[in-house]
């Protein structure tokens, strides 16, 4: 199996711990990143973060990852709400994938609470602030071990 569980980052996100503190806190991107190589390590998995700014450096990677990870973490910021480009991508991907939000969509403004990514998405994770990053490892993690067969040896 493939050890490698991407976890790519929309626009803004590198301002996380500066930007609106009181909705996002104070968390920054960095340590994030730790907490999520952390858990990946946990489950014996590399971690390949990455955070942009951009949509089609977005779209690019998450063809990537339909290529390298054996699971995709997203938070897609922004680009949830109104990238075609992106949900495009992500429909091509087979492999467990979680949508993350630290922030509760549905509780929020409603032009941030529907979703286009969660079309996609195995599952969808939100409101738990970056905790909710290490929930999504685990769930994509639990899906895959689902998803491999156990082969028991029998003797006569």
């Amino acid at each position: 199996m493939n050890r490698t569980i991407y976890i790519l980052n929309g626009p803004n996100l590198n301002l996380l711990g500066l930007r609106e503190p009181k909705l996002y806190g104070s968390t920054t991107l960095a340590q994030i990143e730790a907490l999520c190589r952390r858990t990946a390590e946990g489950f014996d998995m590399r971690c390949e973060f990455r955070q942009t700014n951009h949509e089609g450096v977005m779209v690019d990677w998450v063809q990537e990852a339909r290529e390298q990870a054996a699971a995709l973490v997203i938070n897609p910021a922004g680009l949830s709400f109104r990238s075609i480009p992106l949900l495009d991508a992500l429909k091509t991907i087979d492999q467990p994938m979680a949508e993350v939000h630290i922030t509760n969509i549905h509780r929020r403004d409603e032009i941030y609470q529907k979703s286009l990514v969660s079309l996609a998405a195995t599952g969808v994770i939100c409101g738990f602030g970056p905790f909710g990053y290490e929930l999504a490892i685990r769930a994509v993690m639990d899906r895959l071990a689902a998803a491999t067969p156990v082969r028991a040896s029998f003797t006569a």
